[in-house]
């Protein structure tokens, strides 16, 4: 308890202002604060966390759900705590796994520590570069948990349900006067001028207070940016919320959401992306392995002087040719371009022209890139093109890369 209460105070937080006080009512009866109101007992023996969501065949579904820690020292089941440590290691587990395809947050918290929240958040759009991730919102999404889900590629909320909360807050317990009346007087003697500072027994000094607000006001740069990045907003936009609460459509029409969807609604449409990405049409991927085998159309057409033909049929065959040509060249050229971006991405942009060259889907050039991170001793070969210092600059946007903008150029000559 007493290393839950050093993690709440004189620190800052990224957690909705509600929950932080249901959290001091129940931390402040066991530390002393007798004048914080008792929350209603709960039989913590008997907590349990929700169940993971069932999810279609491919899809790992991670929980994101109550007050989140950097480190939970083995009290997540007894209190309602996640850490950012176990969300990592369950992002890991999915990345590594061959049967997933790809990975939905299900986030239902009011945020928490401010400590590992940009790391872990960072994370999830590491993973995103070879595996899609999405998130909802099921039902709140608020402060340090919408860091998380503002890195998620799509990000959708309930109808009745929030995200923002965007800022940061730090507390400062003055219990002087009820040391005094209780007849205790504490004497710190320290080395270094703040050493004492944000003692519990004395007031808060001009110095403490200017030093714990100029943190406040850096984290809360990282954050305004953070998600300024995320979601393609200009950081403005994102201050100008004020750390407010948005609910349902009032969250998309702000562009902290992507939509209005359910967990369950948005699992099948997960589902049906993956497969179309993985499982391309078997008939256009013929086409395209016949139309590069042949030097022009024409010669797909039968010899006349041989065989005996139907002009009718003949034309209705080749309109149907040409309209599969036509498709198949438009799937070349989405492929070509999702695999200029997710090389990009990826942190090598110069192995397009390779994949594209050899025929690879982008589903191959996700497999070859989650093998090469899988053979590599260095965790860090596949990096985020998101940083702390991007600003407003969205450096995650394909359509801002020259080898994206070639491999189109390209494409549109073929």
């Amino acid at each position: 308890m007493t290393y839950l209460a050093s993690r709440l105070f004189g620190v800052p937080l990224l957690i909705h202002r509600p929950k932080l006080d249901v959290i001091l009512s129940v931390v402040g009866q066991r530390i002393g604060m007798a004048d914080v109101p008792a929350m209603p007992a709960m039989d913590m023996a008997v907590y349990q966390r929700p169940a993971a969501a069932a999810a279609p065949e491919g899809i790992a579904v991670i929980p994101i759900h109550g007050s989140l820690v950097k480190r939970s020292l083995g009290m997540e089941a007894a209190s309602g705590l996640t850490s950012y440590g176990e969300i990592a290691v369950m992002l890991d587990s999915a990345l590594a796994d061959p049967q997933v395809s790809g990975i939905l947050l299900d986030i239902d918290s009011p945020g928490g520590e401010a400590s590992g929240s940009f790391e872990l958040a960072r994370r999830v759009r590491e993973v995103s570069v070879v595996k899609p991730v999405w998130a909802v919102a099921n039902d709140a999404a608020y402060s340090a948990a919408y860091a998380i889900a503002a890195s998620a590629q799509r990000l959708f909320v309930t109808e009745t349900g929030g995200v923002g909360s965007i800022g940061v807050i730090a507390l400062h317990v003055d219990q002087s006067v009820k040391d005094a009346n209780d007849g205790y007087r504490f004497t710190a003697i320290t080395a270094g001028a703040h050493k004492n500072d944000y003692s519990p027994h004395e007031p808060l000094s001009d110095s403490a207070k200017n030093e714990l607000q100029g943190e406040v006001d850096r984290l809360y740069a990282i954050f305004t940016e953070h998600v300024a990045a995320m979601r393609g907003l200009d950081v403005d936009a994102v201050r100008a919320t004020e750390a407010g609460l948005f609910f349902g459509s009032n969250a998309v029409s702000r562009g902290l959401a992507d939509g209005l969807q359910t967990l369950e609604a948005t699992l099948d449409e997960f589902h049906k992306f993956l497969n179309a990405r993985n499982h391309p049409p078997s008939q256009v991927r013929g086409v395209i392995r016949a139309e590069a085998a042949l030097p022009n159309k024409e010669l797909s057409m039968p010899d006349t002087q041989d065989t005996p033909q139907n002009p009718v049929a003949d034309t209705i065959d080749l309109a149907e040719a040409e309209k599969l040509v036509s498709e198949a060249r438009r799937q070349v050229t989405q492929s070509a371009q999702a695999i200029a971006e997710v090389c990009l991405l990826a942190g090598c942009p110069e192995r397009a022209a390779e994949f594209i060259a050899a025929g690879k889907t982008e589903a191959d050039v996700r497999r070859v890139l989650i093998d090469a991170r899988a053979t590599r001793s260095e965790a860090g070969d596949i990096r985020s093109t998101i940083t702390v210092d991007a600003g407003t600059q969205n450096l995650d946007r394909p359509e801002a890369s020259p080898i994206v903008a070639a491999v189109k150029k390209l494409t549109a000559q073929a």
